[in-house]
């Protein structure tokens, strides 16, 4: 056999175990160096290095933040109007080594998991504690920043670092909306009810008081019109008076014209009377009363 025959086939091994023991780690991520399934190595820092073929292995996990969206969490604030949230967190992985220890080969996916039931316990309890109101209201950064920091501690625990949680969308279930909507309803009729009730009471102070004056008004011109018709008649009975006493004949002579107006009028001049009755003086005689003397 020849040489070349035997020094061909170890140089190939020989540059196999070469290639096998080199590993490149990227920028984007972080590695470990495992023997036997136990930590021996930590690479962080890219670019080239070296393991033990066959008996080494590398584990490359991803040094970039990342975003996990929650499904949909059902919960019920501090005023039992149920809620259905949607919310997303980003994290990254900060120590690879308490990473592996805790979710050893299933990976990303599977903190991603443990991380999801982190987060859905601390937003149920943060969100539980504060009416539907606050959750609804645009300025809720407050109670975001209070899931993230409940959540810290044990996303630590499995070498996470909670970088972000963000409430995407917040509804009411579906079977609550008729509900919600009838409740609405009844609060805005409430509402309008007591605007109505609050306008009549107002309008019936203004009426009363409108009527007050129209009585004060009508009683004050009621006043006035008697005084003046009193002052009136004071007035002709002194005009009266004064004629009767400067010609006693035409005073009686007027006094029975306006008789005579009065009761004969059409329709109306039906009189049973004594032919002989001074009623009828100024018609029986030109002289008047004179002429019965």
């Amino acid at each position: 056999m020849s040489r070349s025959a035997i020094l061909l086939p170890a140089l190939a091994v020989i540059i196999l175990g070469i290639m096998s023991s080199v590993f490149i780690v990227d920028e984007r991520q972080k590695a470990l160096v495992l023997q036997f399934g136990q930590i021996v190595r930590v690479k962080e820092d890219p670019g080239l290095s070296f393991k033990l073929p066959l008996i080494q292995e590398v584990v490359r996990y991803d040094d970039r933040i990342l975003s996990r969206d929650l499904d949909p969490l059902e919960v019920t604030p501090s005023d039992d109007r149920r809620l259905v949230v949607d919310a997303f967190a980003r994290y990254r992985i900060v120590d690879v080594e308490r990473f592996r220890e805790a979710v050893g080969g299933g990976g990303e996916e599977a903190a991603a998991r443990r991380l999801d039931s982190i987060l859905r316990a601390e937003t149920r309890e943060v969100l539980g504690s504060v009416s539907s109101n606050d959750i609804l209201s645009t300025d809720r950064a407050a109670l975001m920043l209070r899931i993230r920091n409940s959540a810290i501690a044990e996303a630590n625990a499995l070498g996470l670092q909670v970088v972000d949680v963000r409430l995407k969308r917040t509804d009411l279930p579906p079977e609550n909306l008729n509900a919600t909507y009838e409740r609405m309803k009844a609060e805005r009729e409430r509402e309008a009810a007591d605007e109505i009730a609050r306008g009549n009471e107002a309008a019936q102070r203004v009426r009363a008081g409108a009527d007050r004056t129209v009585v004060e008004l009508v009683s004050d011109a009621t006043r006035q019109s008697e005084i003046t018709r009193g002052e009136a008649d004071a007035e002709r009975n002194a005009i009266f008076a004064e004629a009767f006493g400067s010609d006693p004949e035409f005073f009686e002579f007027y006094r029975s014209m306006t008789a005579y107006s009065r009761a004969l009028q059409a329709g109306n001049s039906s009189m049973v009377l004594s032919p002989d009755s001074e009623f009828f003086n100024y018609l029986k005689s030109d002289q008047g009363a004179a002429a019965g003397n």
